[in-house]
């Protein structure tokens, strides 16, 4: 195992550079980079260097959106479980799981339709983690 923790099919993550805990992530080993819900996204060009926005909602239950804006480490184009090819903007921010933190590249996309409003893909799982799909939120981050 080479040290590497065990996570289950899906775990409560925190995002602490966006102000988001507690996140419901779905562990996809199919999908190569990670995602992140947000409502909202947009690209903007300030001084030749591109920022992805993305509007947020916390807490389904309220109305609080909060804007966040990134700088874009890379575009990536992605192709969909339907086979569907789009861009994405990847930006880098931290992860806390097992109360450690980790570099994560994220995106933003719409997965209002989906289960969970967060996909941990392999780009961040590979060296990491090991995937247990009988186990459920191995790496609470439990104080």
């Amino acid at each position: 195992m080479d040290g590497k923790k065990i996570i289950g099919r899906t775990e409560v993550i925190d995002l602490p550079e966006l102000g988001l805990y507690d996140i419901d992530a779905k562990i996809d080993t199919g999908a190569e980079t990670s995602v992140l819900h947000c409502e909202q996204m947009e690209v903007v060009n300030k001084k030749g260097h591109l920022y992805v926005i993305g509007h947020i909602r916390p807490n389904l239950d309220s109305d609080k959106v909060l804007k966040l804006t990134f700088p874009v480490h890379r575009e990536r184009t992605i192709k969909s479980s339907f086979g569907q090819s789009e861009i994405r903007y990847i930006f880098l921010t931290k992860i806390r799981m097992f109360n450690e933190l980790y570099d994560i590249k994220l995106s933003f996309r719409d997965r209002s339709a989906m289960s969970y409003p967060m996909l941990l893909g392999r780009n961040f799982i590979t060296r990491k983690f090991l995937v247990d799909v009988a186990k459920k939120n191995l790496a609470s981050n439990l104080i």
